[in-house]
């Protein structure tokens, strides 16, 4: 199966700046979302599941460390990377502390840029893969790595569908990124798979105490009563 592009979120209101970096990545075959001010920027990342956000300080409407923090706040982890103009000491401190991942100074290069994302993802990857593997779920217990759920064995797909509802515990996980993630597609047919597995979890766990809720329109969430 072909690997789903990663996508990418950059947000700068310079156009020539922007123009540069959407080829760039088209180039290097990401998907690209390109606005122009930090109120949209956050709209977008909101509603939807970037692998990355590329963004400048000084923007319309809203900066991009309000943008940040607002994110960070909303509980999305994806890596940010600041572009700006912006090089005293003070700013790149700002900058890290709304919580970028990494600060780079304009003018820069590209292929800087382009290796400095390879590492960050990398670490990404790495992070995700030391999570834990084995979740208590009310009275049910999910081995990722084995593939369980109450000792029923699972299909990888329901695996990777409870896996990801399960490091998001009690929070929104959004249609779009479970599709992305699982099928690289969001279409009718994908969604009523989906809606088709997450009853089959349900089934199995059937445990009062713990719920896969179905928010209308923008995804679901896995919440276990205390």
């Amino acid at each position: 199966m072909q690997k789903a592009k990663l996508s990418v979120l950059v947000c700068d209101d310079d156009a020539n700046v922007a123009s540069l970096m959407t080829e760039f990545f088209m180039k290097e075959n990401f998907k690209v979302d390109c606005v122009s001010n930090g109120r949209e920027g956050l709209e977008l990342a909101l509603k939807s599941s970037y692998d990355l956000c590329i963004t400048d300080v000084l923007m319309p409407e809203m900066t991009g460390l309000e943008m940040i923090k607002e994110l960070r706040e909303s509980g999305k982890n994806m890596p940010i990377i600041i572009v700006s103009e912006r090089a005293t000491r003070e700013d790149i401190i700002l900058g890290y502390k709304a919580g970028c991942d990494d600060y780079i100074i304009k003018p820069f290069s590209m292929e800087i840029l382009y290796y400095k994302i390879q590492a960050i993802l990398r670490r990404a990857e790495l992070n995700i893969e030391k999570q834990d593997v084995c979740f208590q779920l009310g009275n049910s217990v999910f081995d990722s790595r084995q593939q369980t759920l109450n000792g029923q064995r699972l299909s990888s797909r329901e695996n990777e569908l409870l896996l990801i509802l399960c490091r998001k515990q009690g929070q929104l996980v959004e249609r779009s990124h479970i599709l992305k993630s699982l099928w690289s597609a969001d279409n009718y047919f994908t969604s009523r798979s989906l809606s088709v597995y997450i009853n089959h979890l349900r089934n199995i766990i059937n445990d009062p105490h713990v719920q896969i809720i179905a928010v209308h329109g923008r995804g679901y969430k896995i919440v276990v009563d205390e």
